[in-house]
């Protein structure tokens, strides 16, 4: 039985439609995202949502601690899976695009050169997950949270505070050092470092918790909503104003005081926190006024993983579209729109397959046939009814 449209799977599906545009840069329809007015972007919002999913993951299994490994487990394996196939589509899609289109400069795209030029060494990081494509990096760092999750869940059973406080260490240790996490076979770290983004994973994971830091935030959610919106506004303005500071005069250790989104510096996880407590207020009136687009959001956000890698093959194909074709208003739109639209059409075939699946029949035994019995002579039968009871 399906999901009803709920906050988590809306929020999910508003990451990924935002996620799909982002990724086609330069696209006219980018600049009203969330992203163009905000620290924080799509990227946290996913994670956040994950981390708030293992909880529900978790409670469904509770008393169940090698199953509850096990389903982990193979969800790790599953987005690995997917990451690779998406990978290798997108290598393609650019190496056929570029043979097909005699234009050679699409293999220059998305570091794809090294891949053709250190074929070996590339697919052995590849298979590592040491060597990412452009905006085919967040998989990666969600395969290594999901590995992560079942020592989440042991020690979020057994002392929750401490979860939260050796999160927040590693988290402070990862941008004070700072600690990067390399590439490889090319030079350089992963565009989003897991020490530092775990912090976002286990934050969405303790505040979909009933008690403790989630049921501090439930009581206060009021006042918490008050503090948030200046934070959000400030923000905005900082960002549509373009008021950053001169990099030379940030104070060390410099991760503390810039917005960086490798590390999602403090800046940036304040203002998402803040435009978390936000949308838990914004949901409801959404779902009033436009339930139609919730439905639909929420459709996509049920079946998160298979909408991302069509969306990310798709904003890969979009961003050809726009080298081949000189991108105007008119080519943004059918991108967009054609986008979406797929993305939509895979998550209904997903959910036709859900609602199609026969359930597993039991074996049914054979029932006997009933031995006639000997009629009995009348005499007998008017004896019978006779009797008392």
């Amino acid at each position: 039985m399906l999901r009803q449209a709920n906050a988590v799977d809306f929020w999910r599906g508003f990451a990924l439609a935002t996620i799909f545009i982002n990724h086609i840069p330069g696209i006219f329809y980018s600049r009203f995202t969330h992203a163009k007015l905000s620290f924080s972007d799509s990227a946290e919002i996913f994670v956040f949502l994950a981390g708030w999913a293992l909880r529900y993951t978790t409670r469904s299994l509770e008393g169940r601690p090698v199953y509850l490994a096990l389903r982990l487990g193979g969800r790790a394996i599953e987005i690995y899976t997917a990451h690779i196939v998406i990978t290798m589509i997108a290598i393609a899609t650019l190496a056929a695009s570029a043979t097909l289109l005699s234009t050679p400069q699409l293999l220059e795209w998305h570091k794809v050169p090294v891949l053709f030029q250190e074929p070996v060494l590339t697919h052995l990081g590849l298979s590592l997950l040491t060597f990412q494509l452009d905006y085919f990096n967040i998989l990666p760092l969600y395969v290594v949270l999901m590995t992560a999750a079942p020592l989440l869940a042991v020690m979020d059973r057994y002392s929750p505070s401490t979860l939260l406080l050796l999160s927040v260490t590693i988290y402070l240790v990862t941008l004070s050092t700072p600690v990067p996490i390399p590439t490889w076979p090319m030079d350089g770290q992963w565009f989003f470092n897991p020490l530092a983004w775990q912090l976002v994973f286990v934050l969405g994971f303790v505040l979909a918790r009933e008690d403790g830091a989630g049921g501090f935030l439930r009581r206060h959610i009021v006042i918490i909503r008050w503090l948030s919106l200046p934070i959000v506004l400030i923000s905005a303005l900082i960002v549509w104003s373009g008021w950053w500071p001169d990099p030379t005069a940030i104070p060390q250790p410099r991760l503390f005081f810039v917005c960086d989104k490798t590390y999602v510096t403090p800046i940036r996880l304040v203002q998402f926190l803040a435009l978390v407590a936000i949308a838990t207020a914004a949901y409801p009136a959404i779902k009033r006024a436009i339930p139609s687009a919730v439905e639909f959001l929420s459709m996509l956000g049920r079946h998160s993983l298979l909408v991302f890698c069509v969306g990310s093959i798709l904003s890969l194909a979009g961003y050809i579209a726009r080298f081949i074709y000189e991108p105007d208003l008119a080519v943004d739109t059918v991108v967009v729109i054609s986008g979406i639209a797929i993305m939509a059409l895979a998550a209904q075939l997903a959910e036709w397959h859900q609602q199609m699946k026969v359930p597993s029949l039991r074996p049914i035994r054979a029932i006997p046939p009933a031995i006639p019995q000997p009629e009995r002579p009348i005499a007998l039968q008017q004896l019978d009814a006779s009797q008392p009871g």
